[in-house]
């Protein structure tokens, strides 16, 4: 029986099986192997266009078939193939073909290398397909069909719509075109113990307000770290890699450089994701958080507009160079708002940062825009009048909800009933109780007022919480993932109160009552921490929000149960996800199925999940930081106290930073920390 592949209506393309090389804004999706087929997500793209669809190899009319491939290092891949087709007698392959791609911001390109091991040269005729379809990020995700552009060859080799132009050099190359694309080749030649290297490379500019860094090494430290567990070091070592390819910078604040959220689907500035990037990665210095908190300042809101749901004070949701065309009709303005925890993040970063080292002028620098931030929680947040920070949309087209969890089916009910909104989450509340009483500290460091205003609304809201969050079930109390429009505590037992633990707004015995519903066996799949607890009706172990695994959500309590003293909690789910890291090859993705240890031969992929993605790729340090529990000193040093027990043996890690000053940790079960000065 014949089966049509093609579904009948459009579905979001999956990028679990494709290979991403990536050196922001640019990036090249492709099979393992380094082909770009026309089809899916596969592509070459620039900021948010797909500047080519097509980039395929053939050697004599033939595929190359693939022997091995992967990345070599920050926006650099490469894959070989054996030539069959031109090689000689014999079960040996005898002719292969070496792919090296190097992408860098706005640029991509490839070598072709021939070599043989046969008796006699080989010749054959290399020629790479190239297709552009000019498409919009959105429209790809889609799965929208799109149509190729016919290539304009009247000097050189060009596509462009009158906006974004790519422009193809192949130096050598017979060049020709056709209404779909077009082909380039070279006959080659290639004698025994011999290389012959063809290649090509492609320019792309796209208008927008999102452009790569000046700089070109990263704004932090890599350590060097050696563990008992033997999956710890190449995670962060492999973190730290994808994390570099991620680096961007906005025209409105040149030179300042934040992390995009992920490829390829949010390849920009997002506030909530870059904030959370960045205050994981302060032990490796304080540099990219500088650079986050200012430029996400430098568009702080200055006013109410409705349509793009900015207020004064309030920190952005995110930026795009054009309207944001999704699914159910749902339209987001290139500059949008709709964020109801990024203005409270961004406070708790610059404290935090404050606390690493950041310089005092870096900091007072950005106080009035604290203080502006600590207006929008006080004036702003809080639409409905309960005193908690909620969220609604007001303008029939934005997010439905506005918290991490921001796809429509993620606040709901155990029994499966979506709630209904204003919706007031509770992590929302823990992280505006923290920043309150960062602020209020800050204030206070700089001769500034109000910090005791600020203490006071902190101490208010924990007890309002207290009141108002907190349910019983049959294995004990818990708190409610959010308050619906009535102010009822929805039901279900969710990951968000992960989020509460070591932010003040519990007391220790409920802390300790949240560690313990977090490790439970509905909660934690021995991958990581569920979103969902496997006992509400809505669990799905691939439901976006609603039971899969997400690396930062798990990152994130592990960091709050590490400074709150509970290391067997977040043990355990340190351990989870390094169980789970081998399986992405140490390439944490943006979330994956919530399926048990021994249900399968490992944790499913969620197969949409972008990779590599920035607060999955951070978390890596944000075990280095559980682990160790690093916390500065006031006099510029650094503490440090091994987990108990420790989910990773004995541990060193070399590099870490507060300020200015390097740092060697050095710890094993059996002997005190050891915290030394590092030449690292």
């Amino acid at each position: 029986m014949d089966v049509d592949p093609t579904p009948a209506t459009p579905v979001q393309p999956f990028l679990h099986d494709l290979h991403a090389t990536v050196a922001a804004p640019s990036q090249v999706w492709s099979g393992a192997d380094g082909q770009v087929f026309p089809a899916g997500a596969q592509g070459v793209y620039h900021a948010d266009v797909r500047v080519l669809s097509e980039v395929v190899v053939r050697v004599d009319g033939v595929l190359p078939e693939p022997v091995g491939g992967g990345g070599t290092g920050p926006g650099t891949s490469e894959s070989t193939a054996v030539l069959r087709m031109i090689d000689g007698p014999g079960a040996d392959p005898t002719a292969a073909l070496r792919r090296r791609r190097t992408v860098r911001p706005g640029q991509v390109s490839e070598s072709l290398e021939l070599t043989c091991g046969t008796a006699e040269p080989v010749a054959g005729r290399v020629t790479v397909r190239l297709a552009s379809d000019l498409t919009r990020t959105e429209t790809v995700k889609q799965g929208l069909a799109t149509t190729p552009l016919r290539p304009d060859v009247s000097q050189g080799l060009r596509w462009t719509d009158g906006a974004a132009v790519v422009e193809v050099s192949a130096p050598g190359a017979e060049v020709v075109a056709d209404d779909g694309g077009a082909t380039l080749a070279w006959d080659v030649r290639v004698v025994p113990g011999g290389r012959v290297t063809v290649g090509w490379s492609a320019h792309s500019r796209v208008p927008g307000v999102v452009e790569a860094p000046a700089r070109p090494d990263p704004e932090w430290t890599v350590p060097q770290v050696e563990a008992d567990d033997r999956r710890l070091a190449p995670l962060v070592a492999r973190s730290l890699s994808d994390l570099a390819g991620l680096r961007m910078s906005a025209a409105f604040a040149p030179g300042e450089t934040f992390l995009a959220a992920g490829a390829p689907w949010f390849f920009t500035l997002f506030g909530r994701d870059s904030i959370w990037a960045a205050r994981m990665l302060l032990p490796l210095g304080t540099d990219l958080a500088r650079g986050t908190l200012r430029t996400l300042a430098a568009r702080q809101g200055t006013h109410d507009d409705p349509t793009t749901s900015q207020q004064p004070g309030k920190i952005l949701h995110e930026v795009r160079s054009q309207e944001l065309r999704g699914e159910g009709g749902m339209t987001l303005p290139p500059l949008y708002y709709g964020t109801v925890d990024a203005t409270s993040l961004w406070v708790c970063l610059l404290h935090d940062a404050w606390r690493w080292g950041l310089a005092p002028d870096d900091v007072a620098d950005l106080l009035p825009a604290l203080e502006a931030a600590l207006g929008w929680m006080r004036d702003h947040g809080d639409a409905d009048g309960d005193g908690f920070l909620d969220y609604a949309d007001t303008t029939g087209h934005g997010l439905s909800n506005q918290g991490w969890k921001d796809s429509g089916d993620s606040i709901q009910w155990r029994d499966g009933r979506l709630a209904e909104g204003p919706i007031a989450l509770s992590e929302v509340q823990a992280y505006a109780h923290e920043a309150a009483l960062g602020a209020a500290t800050l204030l206070d460091a700089f001769g500034r007022p109000g910090a005791d205003e600020w203490r006071a609304w902190a101490a208010t809201l924990k007890h309002r919480f207290r009141e108002k969050f907190w349910l019983h079930d049959d294995v004990g109390p818990y708190v409610a993932i959010a308050l619906d429009r009535h102010g009822a505590p929805v039901d279900a037992v969710a990951s968000n109160m992960g989020h509460l633990v070591g932010t003040g707004i519990l007391d220790t015995d409920e802390e300790r009552v949240v560690a313990h519903r977090l490790v439970a066996p509905d909660m934690s799949s021995g991958y990581g921490l569920r979103t969902l607890s496997t006992t509400s009706a809505g669990y799905w172990p691939l439901g976006y929000h609603r039971g899969s695994v997400w690396t930062h959500d798990t990152a994130i309590a592990v960091l709050g149960l590490a400074k709150a003293g509970f290391g067997a909690e977040a043990g355990e789910l340190v351990r989870g996800l390094l169980e789970a890291a081998p399986h992405w090859d140490y390439q944490m993705p943006e979330l994956y199925g919530g399926n048990a240890v021994g249900d399968g031969p490992g944790p499913l992929p969620y197969p949409a999940s972008c990779h590599p993605q920035a607060w999955s790729a951070a978390s890596s340090v944000a075990i280095l930081t559980a682990v160790l529990g690093l916390e500065p000193t006031p006099d510029g040093g650094l503490a440090a106290h091994l987990a108990d027990p420790s989910p990773v043996g004995a541990i060193s890690v070399d590099g870490l930073c507060v300020g200015a000053r390097r740092f060697l940790v050095r710890a094993t079960p059996e002997a005190p920390v050891r915290v030394e000065p590092s030449d690292h």
